[in-house]
């Protein structure tokens, strides 16, 4: 089941060198990722830089890329707030400007009880038509979406899909036959490994830049090229380690190379820190290295 494509980018939010939202780079961004490979794209998500954009924004984003895509590939809007009522608004509002789909964090900070975080996820089901994919990032929210939880959410239909960032395996192979929901890899590492498993894609911030490697090994895979699929998947290994585990964050890494690629980022917002030169020079040895 992929109720939102199989190759889905985690799409950076570009920005005016002042730090205003850059539309028309938005848009030709989507342009860009959708026709290398991507048949989804995931907005104001934690690499599309949601703490620092405002409701407005996060709006007229969905409308734009829309705009750009089309029907090539579905949009899914971040709405992930610590607070259900303001999440709720998001969700109506992301609907309104032509979203496919929701992606809806664990209420965080607060550190709500499981049974809380149920009522979280079912009240946004219930705020609109949209499919919900639910995100466990226990790493950011402090909070994770428990197995048993997951069991229960599941039996609402408007409740499809998991971006899986637990790093729980063993777990994630367990409720994937269990619930029947859509789990897609939301950390780069494992996008081979959970989709060999039943997975049904990625939600990819080394997507931003390679979309067409991502999709590679997933492609690979389904033509029954297992070994394929591996060898592409190793390829990838430098450029996942140095976005994603070089002690930065992957919006930080992913605009870093956008630029130097000459694709529309632009400047992060504070607290995030641009990355420095060498870091930058590192990122594109490791990208040139994963060269399909």
């Amino acid at each position: 089941m992929t109720p939102f494509g199989r190759t889905l980018c985690a799409m950076i939010t570009p920005f005016t060198p002042a730090g205003a939202l850059d539309l028309d780079g938005a848009q030709r961004l989507a342009d860009h990722l959708v026709t290398q490979g991507c048949d989804g794209l995931v907005l104001s998500g934690t690499t599309g830089e949601s703490p620092t954009t405002t409701d407005a924004e996060k709006s007229a984003l969905v409308t734009a890329v829309r705009e750009a895509v089309g029907t090539r590939a579905t949009i899914v809007a971040g709405v992930g707030t610590p607070d259900t009522a303001h999440t709720a608004r998001l969700a109506r509002e992301a609907e309104k400007a032509g979203a496919d789909g929701l992606l809806v964090s664990a209420p965080y900070y607060s550190l709500p009880p499981q049974d809380a975080v149920e009522a979280h996820f079912l009240e946004i089901a219930d705020t609109t038509d949209l499919p919900l994919a639910l995100y466990d990032i226990p790493s950011r929210t402090g909070v994770r979406i428990a197995p048993d939880s997951l069991l229960r959410l599941a039996e609402h239909p408007r409740i499809v899909a998991v971006k899986d960032c637990s790093y729980d395996f063993l777990s994630a192979q367990k409720l994937i036959p269990r619930t029947g929901l859509a789990y897609y890899a939301g950390s780069d590492e494992l996008n081979l490994a959970l989709y060999a498993v039943g997975g049904s894609g990625c939600v990819s911030t080394v997507a931003n830049v390679a979309p067409d490697r991502v999709r590679a090994v997933l492609d690979a895979f389904d033509a029954g090229d297992t070994a394929g699929a591996a060898r592409l998947q190793h390829r990838m290994t430098p450029l996942v380690e140095a976005m994603m585990a070089s002690g930065l964050p992957g919006t930080v890494t992913a605009k870093a190379l956008l630029a130097a690629l000459d694709l529309p980022a632009g400047p992060v917002r504070p607290p995030l820190r641009p990355a420095t030169p060498r870091t930058t020079d590192a990122l594109r040895k490791a990208y040139d290295l994963a060269a399909v």
